[in-house]
């Protein structure tokens, strides 16, 4: 009876309490400790050896149980982090928890011996645009019967582009610029005018010695011109500027081009090219209240962290559909974009593996906070996300913020009240985002839009701040085979990958690249900068070697020539977004008479 007692108490005290360890129950020490004392004191009293084996095995089972109770288990994030990107039936992120185990992404973004935050060299390269001695200036070159008007095309970013070559028209005309007129009623269905997103005083006067802009046109016995109404082709050079529209100016005095975007060559000979940065990167500012709410974002990140990266993610329903990918989603995703895909009347079939192979799918949001691990960037740091509806919706988002838990949008770090005079404008709602990516210490492009080449070429004039698009044509491979490799190895190769693609000076060849994005008649150097390059440059490790594949596949000017292409919608409204971005286009020689929208 003794032993019977004796083993109940065994089972007792080693059962109940690894089950409450086991069921997620709290098991205090002290009862864990009592167990231990018990057992002792039945080994001591019992007999035979069978029994001491018994109780001795117990009391190790106890000190095991104790111990893990005290000592804090290792964090294993993979049920957080390691989250399929794909988007199931139900349109929700399914768990990928059976995944390789090997393929474990730390908290911590590693010691890779480099700054993360600035670019290296970027100090031996400035922005300059002034105009050379030979350049004429507007008073000695302006037709005072020559006036040129521009209807925009596009969101916010898009427009710019057409603002800034605009200025640039009128000067290969001699013509005087009026402000032109945004686009009111295409895919955005903003009514803000010019004056009411940029400050039109200052255009106006900084760009006084070069072209000469007024508001309005002038009446003539109270009454205004008419203008003739015209499109130039896409890419038109100066001399095609010259020989199609100036007789028409000469003759009716009065021109407006319509849907003007992308309309100038992209190469254009140096004293034009450092017009356009003058445009761009001085003439054009914002209004006073965006710019006074933009700042208000930037300083309220700062309050939160030293350094932060600001994350441009376009992973919004309407682009997806247009950009013709596909995520794993099933039925549903197909049904869903492929309706959407509908509404624009030309764009060809999509065949969505060749369309990602070849780098033209956005990253989905696990995949770009992967790539951020993996180029050093911990869990701590400070994200602020630009974007417009994520398609999934928030479950979409949970692998990043998971990856990044300090996670951050324009809508967190502000009121609703804050936001109301910008929120029904799509336009100055953009603005906002642009002014808090351009602050940023690390941008991050999710595509090769308007926006995104917009701020790499401002983020390089001023001072090379790092840029890092997605190397998306590599980076695919990457993340269809990331669980056959070790973590180590697949950030080594996106390290190497990424070479040439984090906004370093000259990663691009002058002149390659849409103008935009690669200003480089606006960028001078230092003397002895081109010597510190190639040296740098053969300092670089072995994550660097793949460099002169990655330059020429910058190079293709075919990549450039489908970005400059048209897309059409066919007039529906669609939400305001940050923007939309031009990835698969139509044919150029496609009626341009469909509503073009694109930034």
């Amino acid at each position: 009876m003794k032993r019977k007692k004796r083993d109940q108490y065994y089972y007792y005290y080693c059962y109940k309490d690894s089950s409450n360890i086991k069921g997620g129950g709290v098991t205090s020490s002290s009862n864990i400790f009592y167990g231990l004392r018990q057992l002792i004191i039945f080994g001591i009293h019992g007999h035979g050896l069978l029994s001491l084996i018994s109780v001795f095995t117990g009391c190790l089972l106890l000190i095991f149980a104790a111990f893990s109770l005290l000592v804090p288990p290792p964090v294993d994030t993979r049920h957080l982090i390691h989250l399929h990107s794909s988007l199931n039936d139900g349109g929700v992120v399914e768990s990928n928890l059976d995944a390789e185990t090997r393929f474990r992404v730390p908290s911590s973004g590693g010691s890779l011996g480099r700054d993360l935050w600035s670019s290296s060299l970027a100090n031996l390269y400035y922005g300059c645009s002034n105009a050379t001695k030979k350049f004429q200036e507007a008073n000695v070159k302006t037709h005072h019967n020559r006036y040129l008007l521009i209807a925009t095309s596009g969101g916010l970013n898009q427009q710019r582009t057409g603002i800034t070559d605009a200025v640039v028209a009128a000067y290969i005309l001699n013509a005087t610029l009026v402000v032109p007129k945004l686009d009111q009623k295409s895919f955005w269905k903003d009514s803000s005018d010019f004056a009411e997103i940029f400050d039109v005083d200052r255009f106006i006067s900084f760009l006084s010695k070069d072209v000469k802009i007024i508001k309005e046109l002038p009446t003539n016995e109270r009454k205004v011109a008419t203008p003739y109404h015209m499109r130039v082709p896409r890419k038109c050079t100066p001399k095609c500027y010259q020989t199609r529209v100036l007789p028409v100016l000469n003759k009716k005095h009065v021109v407006q081009l319509s849907k003007f975007d992308y309309r100038l060559s992209n190469k254009l000979d140096t004293d034009l090219q450092k017009l356009r940065c003058r445009v761009n990167y001085h003439a054009l500012q914002f209004t006073e209240p965006i710019l006074e709410m933009g700042q208000k974002l930037v300083e309220r990140m700062r309050m939160k962290t030293k350094h932060f990266i600001t994350i441009h993610l376009r992973f919004e329903p309407d682009m997806l559909a247009f950009s013709g990918c596909y995520y794993g989603g099933g039925d549903k995703e197909r049904t869903e974009l492929g309706a959407m895909r509908k509404r624009w009347k030309t764009l060809h079939a999509s065949n969505p593996e060749k369309v990602r192979r070849h780098g033209r799918c956005p990253l989905t949001p696990e995949e770009v906070g992967l790539m951020l691990r993996a180029l050093g960037f911990g869990s701590d740091v400070h994200i602020y996300v630009a974007s417009g509806e994520v398609y999934g919706g928030e479950e979409t988002l949970v692998p990043l913020k998971a990856l990044f838990p300090n996670f951050h949008t324009k809508e967190t770090i502000t009121s609703k009240e804050e936001l109301t005079p910008f929120s029904t404008f799509s336009s100055r709602m953009a603005a906002l985002d642009f002014i808090v990516c351009d602050a940023s210490d690390v941008f991050v492009t999710n595509n090769n839009g308007n926006m995104a080449r917009i701020l790499a070429g401002r983020r390089r004039y001023f001072g090379h701040k790092p840029t890092i698009r997605p190397n998306a044509k590599k980076l695919y491979k990457l993340f269809m085979t990331r669980n056959n490799m070790t973590w180590e190895e697949f950030a080594s190769s996106v390290r190497a990958n990424q070479v040439g693609f984090m906004g370093e000076p000259n990663e691009m060849k002058p002149g390659r690249g849409e103008f935009h994005e690669n200003p480089s008649s606006c960028i001078c150097g230092d003397s002895d900068a081109k010597g510190k390059q190639v040296s740098a440059a053969q300092n670089q490790t072995h994550d660097n070697q793949n460099i002169g594949n990655v330059n020429d596949e910058q190079s293709i000017e075919g990549d450039q020539d489908l970005l400059d292409m048209d897309y059409v919608e066919n007039g529906k409204e669609l939400p305001n977004e940050t923007d939309m971005d031009n990835i698969l286009l139509v044919k150029p020689d496609q009626s341009e008479e469909e509503e073009l929208f694109s930034d």
